[in-house]
């Protein structure tokens, strides 16, 4: 009797020595700007590239571009969330450019995500502009926490 109460110890301390190695544990996001930017870059290779183009260019009159551009850098960040958000079909003035390719909604990506692309938009290609806050995505999506 007393064996199988040994074994069996012994086999739960195992069991709980091999569970408590295999565990990870949980890391605090990085909310410096640059981990912002890093994690944007991956999110505008996802999403972004293939209209705005890997060097921010857009396409002309088509895709707008996002290196220099003023509503990108612009102090009313308000404005480039919604368009991230809602999307845009109406053919827009930008720069003394139009541009008439519609851009989809990205509703589905979360407010952070929303927060560091457009941080890494802001800070890329040329930019130099402050970051946009995970505060600033969620009062333009309505409060959410999305």
């Amino acid at each position: 009797m007393k064996k199988i109460i040994l074994v069996a110890s012994l086999f739960s301390f195992i069991c709980l020595f091999v569970i408590a190695q295999t565990k990870k544990p949980i890391k605090k996001q990085d909310d410096s700007p640059a981990a912002s930017i890093e994690r944007g870059r991956v999110i505008y290779q996802r999403e972004c590239l293939s209209c705005h183009q890997a060097d921010g260019g857009g396409v002309p009159h088509m895709n707008p571009p996002l290196a220099g551009s003023s509503d990108v850098v612009g102090i009313d960040k308000k404005k480039i969330i919604g368009i991230v958000l809602n999307g845009m079909t109406d053919r827009i003035p930008l720069d003394d450019e139009y541009y008439s390719n519609n851009m989809a909604s990205h509703s589905y990506l979360t407010n952070q995500q929303i927060a560091d692309v457009l941080t890494f938009a802001r800070n890329s290609f040329g930019n130099k502009a402050d970051v946009v806050t995970l505060a600033e995505v969620a009062a333009v999506r309505g409060g959410k926490k999305k």
